[in-house]
């Protein structure tokens, strides 16, 4: 009998520390208290895919997904505004990134404006973003 309790005990502790470690590993990231509307956009809709830091997440990963380095100053200057602003308003399939979704029936165009303009922030050197 205090054998059976003892494993009962045993069991529930692991079922609780794997439920708590999930529940740690999902937790979604929250911008900075205090963020300007650009960073708080770019939490709510971009960093499942590109991670916090713009270099993509685990969780992409995990479905195979590989979002583009958004911190890669070379790649990121060969687009235009433009084109950065329609990728993010169509999405990647209209220009065959079909992992890319598109959020123009979420975002505002000035909404998008910002985030464009977030991402030419992450992909500058750490003291200019860090000056501003």
């Amino acid at each position: 009998m205090r054998r059976g309790v003892l494993i009962l005990v045993a069991a529930v502790a692991a079922i609780g520390l794997f439920a708590g470690g999930l529940a740690w590993l999902l937790t979604d990231a929250w911008p900075p208290a205090g963020a300007a509307r650009a960073q708080r956009l770019y939490y709510a809709y971009c960093v499942e895919c590109h991670g916090v830091d713009g270099r993509g997440s685990w969780r992409a990963s995990l479905f195979l997904l590989r979002p583009g380095d958004l911190t890669d100053r070379a790649r990121i200057a060969r687009y235009s505004d433009r084109y950065l602003f329609d990728l993010v308003k169509h999405g990647g399939a209209t220009i065959g990134r079909s992992g890319m979704p598109a959020f123009g029936a979420q975002l505002s165009d000035d909404d998008i404006a910002l985030l464009v303009a977030y991402v030419r922030e992450l992909s500058s050197p750490p003291r200019t973003r860090a000056a501003r």
